[in-house]
């Protein structure tokens, strides 16, 4: 991190650097960005596998296209589309955007709010590694102090064609008069002395969480500020910056998915105000229950149809066209000048005092961030609204392996596919390629033709006999690459294999365990490319391993990836006392989470650090399946009594649980993660909503229990492996529960 403000570096703040000293190999890095450090072009930022990311400035902006030209060729990664070349690296950001495809990914509803923002934010040099950069986020909605909130309500949402500062008229008129009688002929005339973002506004929103305290105490002198001053009410920030001529800041990303920042977990005295009143948690709108309540539907508004509709307007003012000449004058968008890239050459200056007074001044009044667009950026197209949602059942039911339960079921339904198909593995180790052909006017899908003769069934089972103590279960399977492949575990030789489904041939046996293999979990490795894949194994002995599947020679490789080595983990994760049985892995969030019998549920980074434990309960102690979204809850099936499931952050601590009437035998979050599709004993599929875990349907058309499940693509199917042997696909509509966006 460059902590920009402080002059002499103190050994307590650097305890929070984790990469002050270090050496990192070319191999691991992801992407190398050109930077800014003070307004000038005279720093890099390196992302790296392990998901860190350093930054270095340099001397000037020569020195830095030579430090590019001797680092590994990747440009800025792939995951926004632009050329893996040195040349990206070095690109202006207003060129670099047009490079990439995450502005028509957006459009197309293809990604949502919150990633385009960080996203224009990453290429206009937004940086967690300098506070004075900081990536910035808009106010949302302007409703903090009702006891209910209507998210469908265009009321309760910020006017987000204009700057913070202009919402207010009476405020309004304060900054034009400003401007209009503005009267120097060496300052150009602005609307605000202040920015929307300084280090200063960041660290007082993250106070509470270290390293922010710590940064924050030695900005201040060794103190926390003023208890008045301190952020200490979702609400008064608002009126504050409705009011205050010297606060016209927006938000951080940190509020949209980090409720600890609203938590004094650290317990700091942080004084009592004018008001007699103890500055401790912050104070939440009395529509949020608690801090994890606020950022859900704060993200929730983030992402709904009016801030949709509306978001491009803002973009126009931090990014585009209107942060800068005529179009920033008539919608009140000037800020003093040295907020702006181009107006001073630092370099230029020779006189140290001078540069020394300037530097202190670009870091007071914030820095804006580079200008991405010159025109108008294009609105969203809101084809959500009109998709073409069933309205009516559709149900399908077929026998696969006759008095055999399912134990496993993946769907590889998207359209892209070279042939859809749901995969269905039995507990005998009979496997089923079936074609997909279901869709919103019927439709069905067809049993695997070679299960129909004997040596096409033959030719079906997975060859290889499972460790007389394993009972098959959704864990032990994971089919990968459009179904092309299934890794199946529990074998006595302490090996999980690698099966192809179109000749059900053995392709390669893993090892690397010293005891069975329990439970299997893959998921996209966003760090790479070729269609690589992390696969994550977890054993009775007690670890997790973390492997790497190449796409391109469509086998688990070693670290080096030389043809002929045996595969080899790349990261071991230990912190279990007893065996594993359960493993989930999120590449977005580069996450592992795992539960053992009668030991914790513990959450890991994908290079095996240990992060949290779950706060899970003492009379839950047999986890059965963990299951992660993209936005960072965790779901946990416990297997205790008749069963409990409970929902975790992502920092471990419980937000939800719900004692169930039968155990759950499989489950599967909704892409969005507000939604758990589950089966069990009670033979029938449930739809539980993840906040506060409500019960929203059950379709109870099930002949037996449900032993595995999964969405097609779309969502709009759930497919469900029965104990009976049977396969059931059942329409539903998720958006139906989804709609409402009222809390109180």
């Amino acid at each position: 991190m460059i902590i920009g403000y402080i002059v002499d570096v103190k050994k307590k703040v650097l305890v929070y650097v984790n990469d002050i000293h270090g050496r990192w190999s070319f191999d691991k890095i992801r992407a190398v960005y050109s930077r800014r450090y003070l307004l000038q072009n005279c720093a890099i930022e390196i992302f790296l596998a392990n998901r860190r990311s350093v930054m270095f400035k340099f001397a000037d902006s020569q020195t830095v296209k030579k430090v590019i030209n001797n680092l590994p060729s990747i440009g800025i990664g792939k995951i926004y589309g632009a050329p893996r070349a040195r040349a990206t690296s070095t690109l202006i950001p207003s060129r670099l955007v047009r490079k990439c495809n995450m502005t028509q990914k957006w459009i197309n509803e293809e990604i949502s709010n919150f990633e385009y923002i960080m996203f224009l934010n990453t290429i206009a040099g937004r940086t967690y590694n300098d506070l004075n950069q900081y990536p910035i986020f808009p106010w949302i909605l302007t409703n903090y102090k009702a006891n209910e909130i209507d998210l469908n309500d265009p009321a309760n949402y910020r006017d987000l064609s204009k700057p913070v500062g202009a919402l207010d008229p009476h405020r309004r008129n304060k900054f034009k008069n400003r401007y209009e009688s503005w009267q120097d002929d060496e300052i150009p005339a602005f609307h605000y002395g202040t920015h929307y973002s300084t280090a200063g506004f960041v660290l007082a929103f993250c106070l509470r969480m270290e390293p922010f305290s710590t940064l924050f105490i030695n900005m201040q002198g060794n103190k926390f500020d003023s208890p008045d001053r301190c952020f200490s009410s979702v609400a008064q920030a608002w009126e504050n910056c409705q009011q205050d001529t010297a606060d016209v800041k927006e938000l951080i990303p940190e509020l949209f998915y980090q409720p600890d920042i609203l938590l004094n977990n650290n317990k700091f005295d942080l004084g009592i105000t004018s008001e007699d009143e103890i500055v401790n948690h912050v104070k939440l709108p009395p529509w949020a229950k608690s801090c994890h309540d606020f950022i859900e539907i704060h993200r929730m508004a983030l992402e709904s149809k009016y801030v949709s509709q509306h978001l491009h307007e803002w973009i126009d003012l931090i990014f585009g066209y209107k942060q800068r000449g005529l179009e920033a004058i008539s919608s009140m968008n000037v800020f003093y000048y040295l907020t702006y890239e181009g107006n001073c050459d630092l370099q230029a200056i020779q006189d140290p005092v001078m540069r020394a007074g300037i530097e202190q001044q670009i870091r007071n009044f914030g820095q804006t961030p580079s200008q991405l667009f010159m025109e108008p950026h294009p609105p969203r197209q809101m084809k959500s609204q009109s998709k073409d949602y069933i309205d009516r059942e559709i149900t399908m039911n077929l026998v696969v392996t006759n008095n055999v339960p399912i134990a496993y079921v993946k769907s590889c339904t998207q359209s892209s596919s070279m042939s859809a198909s749901v995969i269905t593995i039995s507990y005998n180790q009979v496997y089923a390629v079936n074609k997909w052909m279901m869709s919103t006017s019927g439709g069905g899908i067809e049993i695997d033709p070679a299960l129909t003769t004997p040596s096409g069934l033959a030719q079906r089972r997975l060859g290889e006999p499972m460790d007389q103590s394993v009972t098959p279960s959704t864990h032990c399977f994971c089919c990968i690459c459009e179904n092309r492949f299934i890794l199946a575990c529990g074998y006595w030789d302490k090996s999980f294999k690698c099966f192809s489904t179109e000749t059900g041939k053995l392709t390669q046996s893993i090892f690397g365990h010293w005891d069975v293999v329990t439970c299997l979990s893959s998921t996209v490795d966003i760090q790479s490319g070729n269609n690589d894949l992390i696969i994550v194994s977890g054993s009775r002995d007690a670890t997790i391993l973390v492997w790497s599947w190449n796409g391109r020679r469509e086998r688990i490789v070693g670290e080096n990836n030389v043809i002929g080595d045996a595969g080899a983990p790349r990261a071991i994760v230990t912190g279990h006392e007893n065996g594993v049985v359960c493993v989930e892995c999120n590449g977005e969030l580069g996450l592992i989470a795992s539960g053992s019998i009668g030991g914790p549920c513990l959450i890991h980074t994908l290079s095996g650090e240990l992060l949290h434990v779950m706060s899970v309960p003492l009379y839950c102690q047999r986890p059965f399946q963990i299951c992660i979204s993209d936005h960072g809850t965790i779901a946990v099936n416990f297997t205790d009594n008749k069963g409990y499931l409970i929902v975790f952050t992502a920092n471990g601590k419980l937000l939800y649980e719900r004692e169930l009437e039968e155990r759950i035998l499989a489950m599967k979050l909704s892409s969005d993660g507000k939604f758990i599709i589950a089966g069990g004993f009670r033979k029938c599929i449930e739809i539980w909503q993840l906040r506060n875990l409500r019960l929203c349907h059950s379709m109870t058309n099930c002949d037996s229990s449900v032993r595995a499940i999964d969405l097609s693509h779309d969502e709009r199917f759930v497919v469900a492996g029965l104990a009976s042997g049977g396969l059931i696909a059942q329409s539903i509509n998720l958006s139906k529960w989804s709609s409402s966006c009222f809390y109180s």
